[in-house]
């Protein structure tokens, strides 16, 4: 198999990998033997698929991304149903706390990556940035359908909202622990600003 050509099971077993060591141990300790130690299989397995560590972590960047992509870009759709704190919490929490974790975490430490993702994925597509879009577009057309106030600013509370799991990311407990708290914390963000009587 030519080089830079990987098997799909490999890759998301790989990339889960790079997931668990990140959470356990952190970014800077990534290397290509911790990550197939973490997956189970050789280490010269990496490098038969990828060029080398760089090519893999932004493969593994690019993959992340478009989870998290995937997860936000329903949200707009679902204004005017549900609650509005109810639609941004399930959004943040639609993947997995650990993926979204090890991406962030992984971000922060090599912010190169974010480059290589978006020239992939496109602007606004790296990381967290995906949510921030989708949470500013939908809280825009909640606030057309006056379920939130016309004083609010979409594109504000879209950065605050990601501002705040990036900081819960950043020093994560247990999972429900971080889910608990993004819920706590998002409601009381929104509160001010939605509505009892939206349009009819």
């Amino acid at each position: 198999m030519p080089r830079g050509v990987a098997i799909p099971a490999i890759r998301q077993q790989l990339f889960a990998a790079v997931d668990e060591v990140i959470v356990r141990v952190g970014p800077g300790r990534l290397s290509g033997r911790a990550v197939t130690s973490a997956a189970g299989v050789a280490t010269g397995l990496l490098y038969a698929h990828f060029a080398d560590l760089d090519d893999f972590l932004a493969a593994y960047a690019v993959d992340r991304s478009f989870v998290v992509s995937a997860s936000a870009a329903t949200l707009p759709e679902r204004a005017g149903s549900g609650t509005v704190a109810g639609n941004l919490c399930d959004t943040v929490h639609a993947t997995p706390l650990p993926t979204v974790l090890a991406l962030t975490r992984l971000l922060v430490s090599r912010p190169e990556l974010v480059d290589r993702v978006r020239a992939v994925l496109g602007d606004r597509a790296a990381g967290l940035d995906a949510i921030e879009s989708a949470a500013s577009e939908y809280l825009a057309r909640e606030r057309r359908l006056g379920r939130v106030t016309t004083s609010a600013e979409p594109e504000a509370l879209a950065t605050a909202l990601v501002g705040v799991l990036h900081r819960l990311v950043l020093t994560a407990g247990t999972e429900s622990d971080v889910h608990d708290r993004v819920r706590r914390t998002v409601t009381a963000l929104v509160a001010g600003v939605t509505t009892a009587t939206p349009h009819q």
